[in-house]
């Protein structure tokens, strides 16, 4: 018994110190999903522009869903990607306004603005906790049957496009036969 409480300390000692070791190779950034490789949450609400949208009116192809709002700095960072995609017809974009008020909204998106086939307004946050939403700005990947494929936390800018957008697009084309 009194090798038990000599050796106890030890034990606890070398399991929080194998436990603390795991954690250093662990992504920060990485925050887990429980909607990857699962349907959109059904929907129907209004657009910031104040007509009715639910899952019906999402794109028949792939498309993404970025989560922002007027408050959002690094929002804005991010702004002039979906303006490219829109431009060059790379990939629909539609919003979610996020826990923000419909006239700031509509102010932002005049003065920015507005990528977006059309942005859900998700005043009371919902919405955004069907998604599973951290916060603003957060970007998910949704495959041409409405499914989610791939989440980004964070500010969607060129980089994270090349790095980690177009392989995943790339790879559901691959996957659709496209």
């Amino acid at each position: 018994m009194n090798r038990l409480k000599f050796f106890l300390p030890v034990i606890i000692f070398i399991g929080l110190a194998a436990t603390l070791w795991k954690g250093l190779y662990l992504d920060p950034k990485e925050l887990p999903s429980m909607l990857i490789d699962k349907p959109m949450p059904e929907f129907a609400l209004t657009s910031v522009q104040g007509l009715p949208v639910g899952n019906a009116d999402l794109p028949d192809q792939a498309f993404l869903l970025n989560v922002w709002g007027s408050y959002c700095l690094p929002c804005l960072i991010e702004h002039p990607t979906f303006m490219r995609l829109l431009e060059e017809g790379q990939i629909p974009v539609v919003g979610v306004n996020y826990r923000d008020q419909k006239e700031l909204a509509i102010e932002w998106l005049q003065d920015n603005g507005d990528p977006f086939s059309f942005s859900i307004l998700d005043e009371d946050g919902r919405f955004g906790i069907d998604l599973g939403v951290y916060g603003a700005p957060e970007t998910y990947l949704v495959d041409a049957n409405g499914v989610i494929r791939y989440r980004h936390v964070s500010v969607l800018d060129e980089t994270v496009w090349k790095e980690e957008f177009m392989p995943a697009i790339a790879e559901l084309e691959i996957k659709s036969g496209k």
